[in-house]
């Protein structure tokens, strides 16, 4: 399990929107790790982890796109059926609740990474370790 960064950008639901964040970032050499966007309406929100927190919050505010940074735990379990449920259930017995997460895997890779933001972080830390 690692401590890490997400940041949260609101955005407006147009094509393009995300591509400006992207660029932002890549322009500034910032690594986009994982990335999740979803739209409602005609608004939308993107959570992304990065290689470099300090320098994707000097582009960002350099590009004035607001952000909100909120601690969150990336972690890496087996890629087999079931291996979520039970890291989820281990968060869940320490009354750890869930503000986002996200998960991934390649196909037929052996290992899968969720990264999530919870209300109790000081549970979370301890609730897979």
């Amino acid at each position: 399990m690692a401590k890490t960064k997400q940041f949260t950008i609101t955005i407006d639901n147009h094509p393009g929107a995300v591509a400006e964040i992207a660029r932002t970032l890549g322009s500034a050499k910032v690594n986009i790790l994982s990335l999740l966007g979803t739209s409602h309406g005609t608004g939308g929100m993107v959570q992304l982890l990065v290689d470099d927190a300090r320098r994707a919050k000097k582009a960002l505010d350099s590009a004035r796109i607001s952000y909100q940074e909120t601690p969150a735990e990336q972690y890496e379990l087996s890629n087999k059926p079931g291996s979520l449920a039970q890291c989820l259930d281990k968060l869940a017995a320490k009354g750890v609740n869930l503000t986002s997460i996200h998960a991934t895997a390649a196909k037929g890779g052996k290992k899968a990474v969720i990264v999530y933001t919870a209300e109790a972080a000081a549970k979370a830390a301890t609730a897979t370790a």
